[in-house]
């Protein structure tokens, strides 16, 4: 199952409630997984952002659909990273000419 890595940041809205942060994050967690998204890791950072989390879904349009749900909540934005294991990486490089 593919892998991907969310980085998130708070928008205005997100911020004003902080104090429901984690209750949010429980509730993204169930709503993913109703939609076949695993949130496999979810850290609240410091830095540039403020939510970092791991997640496996079947597809890509899966994942865009539970973030797509997500953003409409109005509290976090994303940025969305696909992950390769080192097994898949290689059968990606295996696949290079010469």
């Amino acid at each position: 199952m593919p892998k991907y890595i969310i980085l998130g940041n708070w928008t205005d809205q997100g911020a004003r409630n902080a104090k429901d942060t984690v209750k949010r994050a429980r509730a993204a967690r169930e709503s993913f997984a109703s939609m076949g998204v695993n949130a496999r890791e979810w850290f609240f950072t410091l830095g540039q952002y403020d939510v970092v989390l791991t997640v496996d879904a079947p597809d890509d349009e899966t994942l865009t659909r539970a973030l797509v749900v997500l953003a409409t909540l109005g509290n976090l934005r994303t940025k969305t990273l696909r992950g390769f294991g080192e097994k898949e990486m290689e059968a990606v490089l295996s696949g290079l000419p010469g």
